[in-house]
């Protein structure tokens, strides 16, 4: 796991004993520091990766709670069917689109090409 994501995973180890919140968001923040630059993935299968089983919208509850400068790669986890979950306009959404731009991530009629851009753990093109 990068050293950026560290700051959110501290949070969790050296403050007395672990429970089964912390242990949950921490699985999904570990899942989450793995999907790559470049590559999206749905909140169902951020939620599956991270042993959750169907906590898609958990997922996205968590995810909208994060600190102001978490260094967590929010911005690679969208809807279903390729959508940008939070809407166009919006501070949030515009950052989302921004990143996702920046790192070559292309839209078409404002929803991501998951074919191109979906990722999976084990998928061997990365």
């Amino acid at each position: 796991m990068p050293d950026e994501f560290s700051n959110q995973l501290q949070q969790f180890g050296d403050n007395g004993p672990v429970d089964a919140a912390s242990e949950r968001r921490m699985a999904l923040y570990l899942a989450l520091g793995q999907v790559p630059p470049g590559k999206v993935v749905t909140y169902g299968q951020l939620a599956d990766m991270a042993g959750l089983g169907r906590a898609a919208r958990w997922v996205g509850r968590t995810l909208s709670q994060l600190p102001d400068g978490s260094q967590l790669p929010w911005h690679r986890v969208i809807g279903a069917g390729g959508r940008i979950s939070l809407a166009a306009g919006t501070p949030g959404g515009e950052e989302q689109r921004a990143r996702l731009r920046a790192e070559g991530v292309l839209f078409m009629n404002n929803r991501v090409d998951i074919r191109r851009h979906g990722w999976r753990p084990m998928d061997p093109s990365g």
